[in-house]
């Protein structure tokens, strides 16, 4: 029989999960392999496209807390020194791509779904234990914010109030991260022959633009993220060298924080320009959660220690509260010879238990049994 109190089974999902390679949108052959193992443990889930989701208690009129994490990966790096498919454990290590982002946190967060909702005096038994409701999602496209990955799963989020997302923190809360819009800018000039100097060159357009950028300050600045980020990135121009450019196109990373929306961000900096801007999306908006709701309370309860992250996940597209924290270093994530430590994942499921049992003492003051 399937032990969820042992760590060791959750171990070898995940080392199953390395070995399936599961690419941000073909994620297919990963999300059969969790239905498989559900079916087999006889774990009741529901499949929407390749984003598994879990059930415990819904009980009308409570709150609902969301567990999540992804099971997508980005492409292995060109360095790889071991086969990014083969899962190996050496030395307390666990090796292989996305072992630590975020494999480790979707098997820990799996791990205490299952050992919440079957513990004794828990919601299965009596829904009074706790004056909240989970769920767990474990979403596919992730990595590239697709609209087959959390955000096809929006009706099945209706009644969350809070979420837990799992993502390597070295288990410290995240508090806030910021929004991203990639914008493609174009400047237009016209063409003609650099010998007679005639026309108007676009590349001169584009550098001004761009040193505008450079040194770009807004009126407001978030006191939890700090200025908005504008970098650019990429920049194409010209057809030969007796030429001037007729147009020049520059692409610019922008980091949005919960000062302006990202569509007002967009505004602003179309206004400064001369170059024609448009926005690849603007869905992906900064993320800040209070230091005083009750889930921040819970995890610097549980020995978090809250912390502005510089990278964004799929908390950016939740319409409530949220705080990122999970097992393993970020500094890991989408590097060659990715790994986690067997014991950043114990102790991230004893955390993420103590999390939710704080949680629990503060929204009802008792405890999980």
């Amino acid at each position: 029989m399937f032990n969820y109190w042992s760590t060791e089974p959750f171990v070898e999902l995940l080392q199953q999960l390395i070995a399936t390679p599961s690419h941000t949108r073909d994620e297919g052959a990963a999300a059969d392999l969790l239905c498989r193992f559900f079916d087999t443990n006889g774990i009741k889930h529901e499949r929407l496209h390749n984003n598994l989701i879990l059930h415990g208690n819904h009980t009308i009129g409570r709150p609902r807390l969301l567990l999540n994490s992804h099971i997508d990966t980005v492409r292995p790096a060109a360095s790889y020194t071991r086969d990014p498919y083969a899962p190996t454990i050496e030395n307390g290590r666990l090796y292989g791509l996305g072992a630590n982002d975020a494999g480790a946190s979707a098997v820990a967060l799996l791990a205490t779904f299952l050992r919440l909702v079957n513990r004794t005096g828990s919601w299965n038994k009596d829904a009074d234990a706790l004056p909240f409701d989970i769920m767990l999602l474990l979403s596919a496209e992730e990595e590239c914010g697709g609209e087959h990955g959390i955000r096809a799963c929006y009706d099945h989020l209706r009644d969350v109030e809070m979420a837990i997302v799992g993502e390597p923190t070295s288990m410290q809360a995240a508090i806030a991260e910021p929004g991203l819009v990639v914008l493609d800018c174009e400047a237009k000039g016209k063409s003609g022959h650099a010998a007679r100097g005639e026309g108007v060159n676009a590349l001169y357009i584009a550098l001004d633009d761009i040193q505008k950028l450079r040194h770009a300050q807004f009126n407001r600045v978030s006191p939890t993220l700090g200025p908005i980020r504008l970098t650019t990135t990429m920049i194409n121009c010209g057809t030969q060298h007796n030429v001037v450019p007729d147009t020049c196109r520059f692409v610019v990373d922008v980091r949005t924080t919960d000062a302006y929306t990202n569509e007002q961000t967009v505004e602003i900096i179309r206004a400064a320009l001369q170059s024609e801007v448009t926005p690849r999306s603007t869905r992906i908006r900064a993320s800040v959660i209070d230091k005083q709701h009750p889930l921040v309370r819970a995890a610097i309860k549980a020995g978090a220690k809250p912390f502005v992250s510089t990278t964004t996940s799929d908390r950016t597209l939740m319409p409530f509260p949220a705080l990122k924290i999970g097992p393993g270093d970020s500094a890991r994530s989408h590097t060659a010879d990715e790994y986690i430590l067997i014991e950043e994942i114990e102790q991230g499921i004893a955390t993420y238990v103590r999390i939710i049992e704080n949680l629990a003492k503060l929204y009802g003051n008792k405890t999980l049994g």
